[in-house]
C-alpha cells in the first residue's frame, strides 16, 4: 500500500467518529445491496479500524437497522403548517418538505425503501411499518386532521396506502429519470389534496 492510498487517520471526537462510520456506512448501503456490503468495506470507506463498527454499532444487520430508522424518520413537528392554509397549500408544503428531505439523502432513502439483500428480517419489517405510521401521522396532522377523530386509524391506512405511490414516484425519479422532481411534486400534491378534500371525508361520513 502506497502512502497515496493508504487511508488517512484522524483523531475524532467519538461522536463525530460515529457519525462518519454512519454516513459511510450509508452510502454504501445506498450503492450496494445489503449483502454486498461487508464491515470491512465500511471500514475501509470510513479510514477506521474494523473493530470500531463493532464498538459503535455492533454488527453489521445493527449499522444497517439504523440506517434505515433514521432515512425514514419524520420529526415531530416536520411538515406542520399554519392552521389557516388551504388544503391546496398545506397538500404542496408537505410534499415539498418531503421532496427536499429526499434531494438531501438520496442514496440512504433508496436504500431504506428497498431493502435487498437482507432477505425476510422482522425487524426491518417493524422498522418500516413503525416509520410509514408515524409519517402517515405527520401528514394527517399537516392537513389539519385530528387525533380525536375516531377514524384515525383508517385515515392513517389511506395515507399508508398513498406512501406506496409516494415510494414508486420516488424510485421513477431518482432511480429511472422517467419523472423529474416537478412532475413528481404534481402527482404527489394533486393527489394529497384529493385524499383531505374527497377521499377521507367521505369515509368520515359512511
Amino acid at each position: 500500500m502506497t502512502t497515496e492510498s493508504a487511508p488517512k487517520w484522524r483523531r475524532l471526537e467519538p461522536d463525530r467518529r460515529r457519525e462518519q462510520i454512519f454516513a459511510c456506512a450509508a452510502e454504501l448501503f445506498g450503492e450496494r445491496p445489503y449483502a454486498d456490503v461487508s464491515t470491512s468495506d465500511i471500514a475501509a470507506r470510513a479510514g477506521v479500524a474494523r473493530g470500531l463498527i463493532n464498538h459503535y454499532f455492533g454488527t453489521k444487520r445493527e449499522l444497517y437497522l439504523a440506517v434505515v430508522r433514521r432515512a425514514l424518520n419524520v420529526p415531530d413537528g416536520a411538515v406542520s403548517l399554519r392552521p389557516a392554509g388551504s388544503t391546496e397549500e398545506r397538500a404542496n408544503a408537505a410534499v415539498e418538505w418531503f421532496l427536499d428531505m429526499v434531494s438531501a439523502q438520496e442514496t440512504r432513502w433508496l436504500a431504506a425503501i428497498t431493502p435487498e439483500g437482507i432477505g425476510r428480517d422482522s425487524e426491518v419489517d417493524r422498522i418500516l411499518d413503525e416509520a410509514d405510521r408515524h409519517a402517515a401521522d405527520r401528514v394527517l396532522e399537516a392537513l389539519g386532521f385530528h387525533r380525536d377523530d375516531t377514524r384515525w386509524e383508517q385515515f392513517n391506512a389511506v395515507v399508508r396506502a398513498y406512501a406506496g405511490m409516494v415510494k414508486a414516484a420516488g424510485r421513477e425519479w431518482l432511480v429511472r429519470g422517467t419523472l423529474d422532481r416537478p412532475q413528481v411534486h404534481s402527482l404527489l400534491s394533486h393527489v394529497l389534496r384529493s385524499l383531505a378534500d374527497e377521499v377521507l371525508p367521505e369515509l368520515a361520513a359512511t
